[in-house]
């Protein structure tokens, strides 16, 4: 450890900071430090402070719930006590935010977002090329179109199939007068506009560019609901060879935004898991990441793809970027990281690390030609803050960042995850606690309903987890962010944004359900890899989400606060022994599938098989959930504490067995004493006690615990 300015900070961080992130960003290490001693040990009181206070504010909810426990709900009681507490805040008058210099993917174009951990440098080189994919790769691979390709090589068949699905997305998306994409023979360019065999496109506007000789081009760019579509022809490549015009793939604009996650998704516990994630946002704000891995025998080394160029139909050179816009998500106000000590030799706050570190090291990308931002904006989402004053705290954390790196007011956007139900009924004055940093608000449902069951524990057993999804609440929820947002003035000026698709190799069920995210005003949802964000893209133009925007504002719709505090309780609990066995199990199953992996290998965001071997993309919040629940049922005797135990060995077996091939996996069976299956343990015995129920506090001790005995 170093002695720097009040603090004792990690040789490992010291030096990459002096020697790797600051130089060329025009602030002397010196002020860099000096300003991050002030952050440390001047924020660092308020922040502990504000963490007493959602103590305290739970105790007094589950004061109440003991006390009414055993007479019927009674709502107006209850949230006039809500408000009597400070947690139900009023709603002050009409606002909208002032948030200028945003990017056009966050204002005004809608689409798919990416969200991968910073710590894979593959996964965030992949997330930001995901800019661009291809839709027959998408059909082909994937069973989007009901069944998967036959193993073995290239089937035309199912290839045949694909061009035929892509031809009824383009007669969708970009109709011919009087034909169909599927008949044309021949596109090309003349007097500034696109003929297909002669004919027009129905709306000749969305036709915006094209590449190579405009008789025969190898690329024709469409534009429609602000998204583009690249039509590449190539009569030498095997697809295109056996199409009538040459029509070799279908490119679509895909990821518009992706969140390079510090936080839910990665196992950063020390200095030197902290550096490790600091460097790749380095790589990809200066440009240079670099990712070497091998693939069909050979080594490939993957980089961020350059910016797309083509003619625009009048002749004149014009350029698209060739990489989604990246935002940085912090982690929360909870936690320390022993990396930085503050005066009085306690782990300093990691989300105040977090933002002083990640916003320096955006300043390389702040006046590079070709970066993320093209109007000198840094953008940071900021996870699990409960309600206006956490808020309103954050936002005075990036006045001090900004002043302490010399950067103009409001430089630094945020993104307020409605993800804690504090803030979920206070979300308007979420809202203007930062109005004129706000640039984007997303339902996490995730974690939204760990958080229900936790603000709730005392009230009674929650229903089963397929049917709190049901209940009420959570469309109360999910309509009330996107009224707000509207309401708030954040159409054309942020994002307002929806949840994970959480099943990576269930496409054909995402094609189905995931347009009911646009279709509900949301102009961008989360997807777990880029071939979901070019199959999502589809959504985007089938439904006009600004459209869909104004009829809403139009029509009045505003979901208030009372359905949202409903609570998803379970009011008839006659399930039978199997039932509540298996409702322990797959949580069970699901909370040692993950942590296995976060303790005994670091890894954050795991595609964990579950009880049907369906793999199901699991970060802390799906594991708060499952921890929670069962926490919740212990704790109201549905089930005992020998149960749970069984069922957590019984479990453990089973991923083992998911576990079989990989030679890095340490099986918890049959001693069930190691420190993973330890964790687990403690996330379900100890999860009534943990602050707001989350996993941090519990994964990072067995986490540092394993590190320090290797």
């Amino acid at each position: 450890m170093r002695n720097i300015h009040g603090m004792q900070v990690a040789s490992e961080l010291a030096e990459f900071i002096e020697t790797r992130a600051l130089p060329g960003t025009g602030v002397d290490a010196d002020q860099f430090w000096a300003g991050m001693g002030e952050l440390v040990n001047g924020f660092g009181p308020e922040n502990r402070d504000l963490l007493a206070q959602r103590e305290n504010i739970q105790r007094l909810i589950d004061d109440w719930h003991k006390t009414h426990r055993n007479h019927p709900h009674d709502h107006e009681a209850y949230k006039t006590f809500l408000e009597q507490i400070g947690y139900l805040l009023p709603e002050g008058e009409d606002f909208e935010i002032g948030t200028e210099n945003v990017d056009p993917e966050i204002a005004q174009v809608p689409g798919p977002q990416l969200v991968v951990p910073i710590t894979n440098a593959r996964y965030a080189l992949n997330a930001a090329n995901a800019r661009w994919g291809s839709l027959y790769d998408g059909l082909y691979g994937t069973d989007a179109m009901g069944s998967k390709p036959p193993v073995g090589g290239y089937d035309r068949g199912h290839g045949s199939r694909v061009v035929a699905r892509a031809r009824v997305f383009l007669d969708e998306a970009f109709p011919i007068v009087g034909t169909s994409h599927a008949d044309v023979r021949r596109y090309h360019v003349q007097d500034g506009g696109l003929l297909i065999d002669d004919q027009p496109l129905a709306s000749p506007g969305k036709f915006v560019g094209y590449r190579g000789n405009p008789k025969a081009p190898d690329a024709v760019l469409l534009r429609n609901n602000g998204l583009h579509v690249e039509l590449v022809f190539d009569r030498a490549h095997p697809i295109g060879a056996r199409d009538q015009a040459g029509l070799a793939d279908v490119v679509m604009e895909s990821a518009m935004s992706a969140i390079m996650d510090c936080e839910d998704s990665v196992a950063c516990v020390d200095a030197e898991d902290k550096v490790q994630a600091y460097s790749n946002w380095l790589g990809l704000m200066k440009g240079d990441l670099e990712a070497t891995l091998e693939k069909g025998g050979r080594s490939i080394t993957r980089r961020l793809n350059a910016d797309r160029a083509y003619c625009a139909p009048d002749g004149s050179a014009m350029t698209l970027k060739g990489r989604a816009l990246l935002w940085v998500r912090n982690v929360g106000h909870l936690m320390t990281n022993p990396a930085v000590l503050d005066q009085n030799g306690d782990e300093a706050y990691e989300g105040l690390l977090d933002g002083l570190i990640t916003v320096m090291i955006a300043m390389h990308d702040l006046h590079r030609a070709g970066g993320n931002s093209e109007h000198g904006s840094v953008y940071v989402v900021k996870p699990k803050m409960h309600g206006p004053v956490e808020v309103a705290f954050t936002d005075r954390i990036f006045t001090k960042v900004e002043d302490i790196l010399g950067l103009a007011r409001n430089t630094v956007k945020i993104g307020i995850m409605d993800e804690e139900r504090r803030t979920s009924v206070n979300l308007k004055e979420c809202i203007r606690a930062a109005q004129n940093r706000v640039a984007f608000i997303n339902t996490g449902f995730l974690d939204r309903t760990g958080d229900e069951i936790h603000t709730s524990m005392e009230a009674g057993p929650f229903s089963r987890k397929d049917f709190i999804k049901r209940k009420g609440w959570i469309t109360a929820y999910e309509n009330q962010n996107v009224d707000i947002g509207l309401e708030c003035g954040l159409q054309g000026k942020a994002q307002i944004g929806k949840g994970m698709w959480a099943m990576p190799d269930l496409m054909g069920a995402m094609l189905e359900q995931k347009i009911e995210h646009p279709k509900s005003g949301a102009n961008c949802a989360w997807v777990p890899s880029p071939t979901a964000a070019t199959l999502h893209a589809i959504h985007y133009h089938k439904v006009d989400v600004f459209a869909v925007q104004d009829r809403l504002k139009a029509g009045g719709r505003r979901a208030y606060v009372d359905s949202v505090l409903e609570i998803p309780l379970a009011n008839y609990r006659k399930w039978t022994a199997g039932q509540i066995l298996r409702e322990v199990e797959n949580n069970a199953q699901g909370i040692l599938g993950y942590v296995v992996r976060w303790v005994d290998q670091g890894v954050g965001c795991s595609k964990v098989p579950d009880l049907n071997n369906v793999g199901l993309m699991e970060d802390r919040a799906t594991c708060r959930i499952s921890a929670q629940h069962i926490a919740n049922w212990l704790h109201h005797e549905v089930v005992t504490a020998q149960d749970v135990m069984a069922a957590l060995r019984k479990m453990a077996v089973v991923v083992d067995a998911q576990n079989g091939d990989d030679p890095t996996y340490q099986p918890m069976s049959p001693e069930y004493d190691g420190i993973a299956f330890q964790a687990a343990c403690d996330l379900v015995f100890k999860g009534r006690v943990q602050p707001s129920g989350y996993t941090e506090p519990v994964l990072h001790a067995r986490r540092l615990e394993l590190k320090a005995e290797s």
